[in-house]
Order: structure tokens, then sequence, then C-alpha cells
């Protein structure tokens, strides 16, 4: 390792402040260090002699001390390795915690400067009081500690000023005894009493002074670094600078070949002598081989060692996989095998349903057969001629006020849609006030009435579209209305109201009770209230007493006298027996609507099954199927030959002959 010597003074000459050690006189003197503010601090360069060294106890956050991404200091280095600086440190390169120089210097939220150590284990900053937060190291004042010159460890001592009796810890390099003077060469160094480790420069001991970073380099080869006789543990301690010379002495000196069993122990002139009849000097080629195979051996078997754990975890692995990949396929079986169970379900509907196409074909090519043509008409044929966008919902009901051609329109998304039928074809108004689902629509003079989900009906001013009124109607969502005679009907779950329509108030009447289920569909019609709910139509007379029910399952009814047309089935109202049952929908039929002329009455069926069928009442035949819409269609309404449909997929569609 190079070293410089300087003068007999401490301090580094301008032209060695690159080296990283250098040699200084022996002293005994020291000088105990306190931190000071600059003022008293001598001016750089100045120089200072060497009876001037500084003694500090080092204080380390961790075992190690490292300065992290940019130089790196002792590896490990314990609290009481003595670090005697050869000039006294700034008092900026002091924590105002410890009072000693830095060790990992950390920047705090605070903005000061501390020791790892001691910002993790004080509370609050003695400068501001502010709660201490490490935030990032302080890379820079790291970088000027590691360029302080500090004294070899072999080179410091225990300070010998009040230590204790009898001795106590000799400091590193203290009390070893150079050759021919195992005992009586230095004096045991004690530690200071009351005050563990307080080191001072040993005159005998190691004369360099090193940079704190370069601190373990030097010191690994340091000559005065204590090292033990190779020969015989229990010669004297030595100092690595007389180890060879020791060894020219030593009277411990074994054969090479005691490992296998030569008893020879004598010093370097009869070792000689021992090694010309050793009677294993004459095999040491085949013994060293035979050490050399065996090493190999054991490398071998290390490495066959390291192989079979490196299977095993290999093998660990691949079973885990194994059991992670079983079960991902028994989840796709259960997968398939759902969606196989599930298809099996889809083919058997479809196959229904096929069925009931076949049949209705054979009906129709009976009918055909029998002759039964009379109520084709070309001119008759319904055709889309477009369609009304706008809702963000489905539509559930239409209604239409012929007198200034408006069609409303109530959806899933709680508002109705004001629709011009004669000049423009665009929505003129969205009218918001329900809070639930408009389920039903009525006009009666210039007042449009709407029922809801959220249990109110709700009366609105025609000619201004502004809300008037608001009625809470029922307990439950009120699904259908129908006015007649000044007066207005809503039905909902197993109830029906008759209220007395005053302007905008509505009074109620008279409440209908005792019907089987939700009520579906209402028609007032030459006196007599009909009611629609599950598998039964009811009857009301004049004076709202129920007399005549009729089994159906309607969710909409036709009124022409003398016939009653529930979804799929014709009444005689007259003689209450059913005329005929008309067959053609798959699925629910939701709604229906009349056109009415001289010469033919046609009815129109909205269906779940997404058609509208047009039906002739002189035979009773389906004349047409109407395929438009996307989902089914739930709402019809006519005005002037035209025919409105609302359905599922949010539209209204207009359809003309």
């Amino acid at each position: 390792m190079e070293a410089s010597f300087g003068p007999t003074f401490s301090t580094v000459a301008a032209g060695a402040k690159g080296s990283t050690h250098r040699r200084t006189p022996s002293s005994s003197s020291t000088l105990t260090y306190s931190p000071r503010d600059d003022d008293d601090m001598p001016p750089i360069g100045t120089p200072r002699r060497s009876d001037s060294a500084i003694s500090i106890r080092s204080l380390h956050s961790e075992s190690n001390m490292s300065l992290r991404s940019t130089f790196s200091l002792h590896e490990e280095e314990e609290d009481t390795e003595p670090q005697v600086f050869a000039e006294q440190p700034s008092v900026k390169l002091c924590c105002q915690l410890c009072c000693n120089v830095f060790k990992d210097p950390v920047i705090t939220t605070c903005g000061h400067t501390f020791c790892r150590r001691c910002a993790l284990t004080s509370d609050k900053c003695p400068v501001d009081t502010a709660k201490l937060t490490v935030v990032v190291n302080n890379i820079a004042v790291a970088e000027q500690i590691g360029e302080l010159f500090i004294h070899c460890k072999y080179g410091c001592r225990a300070t010998p000023a009040g230590a204790t009796a009898g001795g106590g810890a000799a400091a590193p390099g203290a009390g070893v005894a150079a050759p021919g003077a195992a005992t009586a060469a230095v004096p045991t160094i004690t530690t200071v009493a009351g005050k563990p480790g307080a080191y001072e420069v040993d005159p005998l001991g190691c004369p360099f002074t090193i940079k704190l970073t370069s601190r373990m380099e030097h010191e690994v080869s340091c000559d005065y670094r204590p090292v033990r006789c190779p020969n015989n543990p229990s010669c004297p301690p030595l100092l690595t600078k007389h180890l060879e010379a020791h060894l020219k002495e030593c009277e411990h000196i074994k054969c090479p070949h005691s490992k296998y069993g030569c008893t020879f122990i004598g010093n370097q002139d009869t070792y000689e002598t021992h090694l010309e009849v050793c009677k294993f000097e004459g095999l040491k080629e085949f013994l060293q081989q035979t050490d050399d195979r065996f090493h190999e051996m054991q490398l071998t078997l290390s490495q066959k060692d390291q192989d079979i754990a490196f299977l095993r975890s290999m093998l660990g692995k691949l079973s885990e996989k194994l059991d992670q990949l079983e079960k991902n396929l028994e989840l796709k079986f259960d997968v398939l095998d759902e969606n196989q169970s599930k298809l099996s379900e889809d083919l058997m509907e479809f196959r229904r349903d096929a069925s009931m196409l076949n049949d209705e074909l054979s009906h129709i090519n009976a009918r055909l057969n029998m002759g039964i043509l009379g109520s084709y008409d070309p001119q008759q044929i319904f055709k889309c001629k477009g369609t009304f966008v706008g809702h963000q919902g489905p539509v559930w009901c239409l209604c239409v006020y012929s007198t200034g051609d408006l069609l409303f329109s109530g959806s899933s998304d709680k508002t109705i849609k004001v629709w011009d039928t004669c000049t423009t074809y665009k929505c003129q108004k969205t009218l918001e006030g329900h809070d639930g689902i408009v389920l039903a629509l009525c006009i009666q003079g210039n007042r449009l009435y709407s029922g809801s989900a959220d249990c109110t009906i709700i009366v609105w001013d025609i000619q201004t579209l502004q809300k008037v009124n608001t009625i809470r109607a029922h307990d439950n969502p009120v699904c259908t209305l129908v006015s007649s005679h000044n007066m207005l009907f809503s039905g909902s779950l197993k109830a029906i109201k008759v209220w007395d329509i005053v302007g905008t108030e509505l009074k109620l009447k008279k409440e209908l009770t005792g019907l089987n289920h939700w009520v579906r569909a209402l028609v007032a019609s030459q006196n007599h209230l009909y009611s629609g709910s599950y598998q039964t139509i009811k009857v009301a007379s004049p004076s709202f007493v129920c007399f005549m029910p009729l089994k159906g399952n309607p969710h909409s009814l036709w009124i022409s006298v003398p016939i009653c047309v529930p979804p799929s089935q014709v009444w005689d109202i007259d003689t209450k027996e059913q005329v005929r049952t008309l067959t053609g929908h798959v699925g629910t039929v939701y709604a229906l609507a009349v056109i009415s002329t001289p010469d033919q009455t046609k009815v129109f069926s909205a269906s779940y099954d997404r058609s509208l069928r047009v039906w002739s009442m002189d035979n009773m035949i389906c004349t047409q199927t109407l395929l438009r819409h996307q989902g089914s269609v739930t709402a019809l309404a006519v005005s002037r030959g035209r025919l409105f449909s609302g359905a599922v997929d949010s539209t209204v569609k207009v359809w003309t002959c």
C-alpha cells in the first residue's frame, strides 16, 4: 500500500491532500473533542501539532456504515471501534443530537441533518422541535466525512487516565510482544472507567493516518495488526511485521505431512533436516495426487448434491403446476358440462318453436286449401314508414291525441315523449316527473294521465305540455289507465280504482277489490268495465259490481260489441261464450288495437315474439305478420288509419297501408 510521510505536524500539506494515508509522529498526549463554533477554529491551512489529535466516540446507526450509491465505508464496524481524527472536524460535520461526527447522515423533514440512528431514536428536532422523519441520505456531508483523516486503529490505545486498577481491555495493537520481548515491550492500556470507547494515539502503534473511506483497505494489511503464530496458538501475540522473524525462531514448526501422521515438531533448522529423512516426503507426490483426487470427489459430490436439490425443487414446482392444471381442467370440464346442458335446453326450445311454426303453417295451408282467401287485399298491406328514436329504455305504453296529431310514449327511462305525427315527425318535448317506469297513458279531453311504477298518477295539460297535478293513487305500481264518461279507471295489484275527474283533480269514487292478480288491461265500453288479470276477465256493471267472469290470460283487451277479444281468444259478450281461438304468436300477447272501416274490421296484436299480426274479424284469420322490431312489442295505438307500435328495443314504429 502506498504511504506518504508528512512533517512533524498532523495537518496534511497542500501537495499531499490526495493521499489516502500518511505517517504521523508518535505522541501520547490527547485532546478531548467537543463541538464548537467555527469562529474558534484556526484558519484553514494553519499547521497544528500532532499532540492535538482528536478523540471522539464512534456512534453508528447500524453495524455497517454505508454511503448509498456514492461510496462505502467499513461494512462492519462496531460502536467500540476506535476512531481518532488526525485533525479536529468542523462543527458543521457534527450531529446536534449526539454531539459527534455524523454517522450515516440523513436529511429529515425539517431540513436539518442528523445521524440516522439519532433521527430514528429522537422524537423532535433540537432546532425547531419539529417531528423527525428521515427523508433522504445526505450524500454531500457523507463524502466530506469520508475525506477526513483518522489514525489507524492499530495506532490507537484506550485513554490511560483514570484506568481501573488491575488492568482491563487492551486497545488494538497494545500489549503485543515483539520477537525476543514477549512480555515487557509495551505496557497494558486500559479503557477509561465510566467512559468506554475513549482512545488516544499510541506512540508504539501504527504511525499512519488514513482517509476514513480507506480504513478497511489499510487495516487489513497493516504491519501492526495482531496475529497468531500459525504453528502454535500458545505462542505469545505477534504483530504482522514480526511474524516472519518469529517463524524463523519458533520451536513449534510441524511437518507438512502431519495430517498423514508425522509427529515431528521443531525449529527451522531441525525442520529442514527432518524433511530429508521423513518417510512421508518420498510419498509427497502420491499423497498430493490422493488429496487432489479426494478434493475433486468432494467437489463432484457437492455438485451432485446441488443437482439433486435443484431437481427436487423442479419436481416440487412441476407437481404444483400439475395440480394447478388438474384444477383448471376440472373447471373447464364443469364449464363444458354447463354449456352442453344449456345448449341442450336451447335446442329443445328451438324444436318446440319449430313445431309450433309447423303447426301454424299446416293450419294456414289447410285454410288455403279450403279456399278461404277472401280476406287478402293487396291494397290493405301494412308497411313500416318510419321509426321514432329517442327513449333510453323499453317503451311500455302509447297514446294518441288525434286533435293535434300528437303521439305520447312512456318508457322505462321514466319519461314521456311527445311526437309530432303530422308535420315534423320529431319529438316536440320530453315530459319528466315520474320516479319510476311509465306503465300507462290515457287521454280525457285536453288532459293526459300517466301511471307509473312509483304508484302515482300525474295529470298533464296537453296544450302547454306542463304537469298540473300529482296523485298518490295506489300502494303498488299503476299498471293500466282508461277513461270514460268523465271518469278515470286505474288498475294495480288486485284492485281497480274509479276516479271522478274534476278539473285537474281526481276524486276517488270507488275501489273495486277481489281481483286475483295484477290488473293488466282495462276497457270501458257500453256502460261496462272489462278488466283482465291472471287467467280471468271480469266485467263490471254500471254500478261497478262484477257479475261476469270469463276464463282467459289477458295482458290486453279489445271490445267490439258483441265481441270481446283477449289475446288468442274471441268471446261473445252477449252469450258469454268463446267464439274462436286465434293461433299464430309464439309467446305472450302484450297489446291489441283495432281499425274499423265500413267494409271490414282489422285487429292488430303485439307479442313477445317481436312480431305484430293483422287479423281479419270477418273470418278471424291472420292476414299479415309485421316483423321490424328487435325486441318484444309491448304497446299499440292507432290514429287516422295509421298504426304505432312500441317495443323493448326503445323505438316506436309507424305503419301505414
